[in-house]
C-alpha cells in the first residue's frame, strides 16, 4: 500500500493490540492509531483528517496473536484463558466461562462458533465451573471433554472462536466501523473486508447491499437508500497458490464495494 502512495499519501493503521506496533514500517507516511477500528470516525478527526480514499479492514486474529502463547488464543497451548486482543480491556475469556447464563454461552456457541451439541457444551460448563478450574486452557479442555464431539482439534477450535468473538465484541466492532464507512469515504471511495467467518461475511455483505437482517431502517438504511455499489458479487478467496504460501488463509473472503458519487 504505501509503494501505491506518493511523497503526500497517509497511511492510517488501526489496531488495538500494542504488539502490532513493533511490526510496522519506518516510514513517516504511517500514521499509528493504537485503538479498534469501531473508534474510526472519531481517531481520524482527532488526526483532522476528514475523508479517506479507501478502507482495508483485516478481520479476526493475526498470526503473531496465535502463535505467541500467553495470550490465550491457539489450542495449541497452555496458557491462562484469556483471549483479549485489546490487553487494556478487563474482560477476559476465563470471565465468560466463569460468570455467564448457560442461556447465553449457549447462543455464543450457537451463532458464534456454530458448535452443534451447544446446549450440552453450555449445560456441562455451568456444572463444572464449581468444581474444578477453567483458569487454564488445559483446564478447560479436562472440564468439558467428556462432551466433545468429532476431532477434538476441530471442535475446540470452534469453541475458542466462539469466546474469543464474545470477549473481543468483534461483530458488534465491526458493525460500528462500518456504519462510519460511509461518513469517512470520499465519493466512489472503496472499501474491502477481509472476513473469516461466515458471520462477519454476513454482516458485511448486506451492508455493501444495504441490508441488515435485524433492524435494517435503523442501521443501514433501506436498499433505496443503500451507499455503497458491491463491486464482487462473489467473495474473492485465495488461491492454490497462495493457500501454498499461508494456509491460514483458508476461509479467507474479501468482498469490495465503492460508494455511490450522488450521495456526501
Amino acid at each position: 500500500m504505501l509503494d501505491k502512495l506518493n511523497e503526500e499519501g497517509r497511511l492510517i493503521a488501526f489496531d488495538q493490540d500494542e504488539d502490532a506496533k513493533k511490526n510496522m514500517p519506518d516510514d513517516e507516511r504511517i500514521i499509528f492509531v493504537p485503538q479498534n477500528f469501531r473508534h474510526l470516525q472519531r481517531f481520524l478527526r482527532l488526526h483532522k483528517i476528514t475523508e479517506v480514499d479507501g478502507i482495508l479492514a483485516d478481520l479476526g486474529v493475526s498470526s503473531h496473536q496465535f502463535d505467541k502463547a500467553e495470550r490465550g488464543f491457539s489450542t495449541r497451548f497452555d496458557a491462562n484463558m484469556d483471549m483479549r486482543m485489546d490487553q487494556r480491556q478487563t474482560l477476559k475469556a476465563i470471565d465468560v466461562l466463569k460468570t455467564y447464563t448457560e442461556e447465553k454461552l449457549r447462543k455464543i456457541f450457537e451463532k458464534y462458533g456454530e458448535i452443534t451439541n451447544s446446549k450440552t457444551l453450555a449445560r456441562t460448563i455451568v456444572d463444572q465451573r464449581s468444581k474444578m478450574s477453567m483458569q487454564t486452557i488445559t483446564d478447560f479442555k479436562n472440564a468439558v471433554h467428556a462432551v466433545v464431539k468429532g476431532n477434538p482439534n476441530k471442535y475446540f477450535a470452534q469453541v475458542f472462536q466462539a469466546v474469543r468473538i464474545e470477549v473481543n465484541d468483534e461483530l458488534g466492532a465491526l458493525k460500528e466501523m462500518l456504519q462510519q464507512s460511509a461518513d469517512v469515504l470520499k465519493e466512489s471511495g472503496r472499501i474491502a473486508s477481509i472476513t473469516f467467518h461466515s458471520v462477519e461475511d454476513r454482516i458485511v455483505k448486506n451492508f455493501f447491499r444495504g441490508v441488515d437482517e435485524e433492524n435494517a431502517d435503523e442501521i443501514y438504511g433501506t436498499k433505496n437508500e443503500r451507499r455503497f455499489h458491491l463491486l464482487t458479487k462473489k467473495p474473492i478467496t485465495p488461491g492454490e497458490e497462495e493457500l501454498k504460501q499461508n494456509p491460514r488463509a483458508s476461509s479467507a473472503k474479501l468482498r469490495i464495494a465503492e460508494k455511490k458519487k450522488f450521495l456526501k
